[in-house]
């Protein structure tokens, strides 16, 4: 992987357990963030998105919103 990335989630959120198994099918090892139970974590996702919305992958420092677009890009990136 030569790309930064890191997941804001949490676990309670179905959106973001879409994007965990995903990475999990991918065998992909990603640094998570959990906004609920990190407010440091919280803090960086509202400067970075201006919200507090998860799933938030950080590519390279951008941001992406949105589970399926999150578990398609992994997909795009990382599928065989």
């Amino acid at each position: 992987m030569s790309k930064q990335y890191t997941l804001y989630q949490f676990p309670e959120c179905p959106f973001c357990q879409l994007v965990l198994k995903e990475l999990d099918k991918l065998k992909l090892e990603i640094p998570t963030k959990n906004t609920r139970l990190d407010s440091e974590a919280r803090e960086e996702l509202i400067s970075l998105t201006g919200r507090t919305q998860v799933p938030c992958l950080v590519i390279d420092g951008k941001p992406l919103l949105e589970s399926n677009d999150i578990v398609n890009y992994l997909r795009q990136e990382y599928a065989q």
